[in-house]
C-alpha cells in the first residue's frame, strides 16, 4: 500500500470522528469521567450494557455462518472473537450485584428503546444486509471502550467508593479491547471491496448515533432504568 494513502481503519476513524465526538459528548459520559455519576446511574448503564452485550456472541456466530466464501479467511478471526466474548454478559450481572443492585431484576427488565434499536440494527446488518457491516459495530464498541472504559471505571470507583468487583466489565473490556483494536484494524484493512467498506461505514455511523442515544436515554425522564 502506498504510504501516502491511509489504510481503511484509519480512514474510518477520520470519517466518523464527528459521530464519535457526539457520542462522547453524552452527559452520562461527561459525568462518569468527572466523578459525578450516581450509583443508580451506574447500575442503569450496566443494565443497558447487559441488554446489548448478551447479543454479541450470537451475533458473531451468525456473522461467521453468513460470511461469503470470498471472505472465508475471516472465519478464523470470528472464531477468535467468539472465544473472547463468552460470558461477558455474566460479568455485567456480577458488577450490578457488587454495586448493590439486583442482577436478576436487571436481566428480566426490558431494554431501553435505544438499546433495542441498537441490537435490532446489528441483527438486521448481519441477517439482511451485508454481514461484514457488523465490523462497524465492533469498531464503535471497542474504540469507545478503549477511549473511556478504564478512565471511567477509576473515576466512578473513586467517587462512589464501590469495590473493585463492581468494575469487571469496564476494566476487562478496557484492557481486552486494546488488543482487539489492533486485531480489528487487521480485519478492516483486508476489506478492499468498496461495497464491504461502505457497509462498515454505514453501520459504524449508525452505531455511534444509537450508542449515544443509549447513554442519553439512561437519563430520560420516561426511563426509570
Amino acid at each position: 500500500m502506498d504510504g501516502s494513502t491511509p489504510d481503511f481503519h484509519s480512514q474510518l476513524a477520520a470519517e466518523t470522528a464527528d459521530a464519535r465526538a457526539w457520542l462522547q459528548a453524552s452527559p452520562l459520559v461527561g459525568d462518569a469521567l468527572a466523578g459525578r455519576l450516581t450509583v443508580e446511574r451506574y447500575r442503569a448503564f450496566l443494565t443497558q450494557a447487559y441488554h446489548h452485550v448478551r447479543h454479541t456472541l450470537p451475533l458473531l456466530m451468525a456473522l461467521g455462518g453468513r460470511l461469503p466464501d470470498r471472505h472465508a479467511d475471516l472465519r478464523r478471526d470470528v472464531v477468535h472473537y467468539c472465544e473472547e466474548e463468552v460470558g461477558h454478559e455474566l460479568w455485567i450481572l456480577d458488577d450490578i450485584r457488587a454495586a448493590g443492585g439486583d442482577p436478576e431484576a436487571a436481566a428480566r427488565s426490558a431494554p431501553h428503546p435505544a438499546t433495542d434499536a441498537m441490537v435490532a440494527c446489528a441483527w438486521d446488518t448481519v441477517m439482511r444486509r451485508n454481514p461484514l457491516g457488523f465490523f462497524g459495530m465492533v469498531f464503535v464498541l471497542e474504540g469507545t471502550s478503549v477511549a473511556l472504559a478504564l478512565q471511567a471505571a477509576d473515576r466512578i470507583q473513586s467517587s462512589l467508593g464501590l469495590p473493585p468487583t463492581a468494575f469487571r466489565y469496564l476494566r476487562s473490556h478496557g484492557h481486552l479491547d486494546q488488543d482487539h483494536v489492533q486485531h480489528l484494524a487487521g480485519i478492516l484493512n483486508r476489506l478492499d471491496d468498496p461495497e464491504d467498506r461502505e457497509a462498515v461505514r454505514r453501520c459504524a455511523r449508525t452505531m455511534y448515533w444509537l450508542y449515544g442515544q443509549v447513554f442519553r436515554g439512561i437519563d430520560a425522564p420516561a426511563f426509570a432504568g
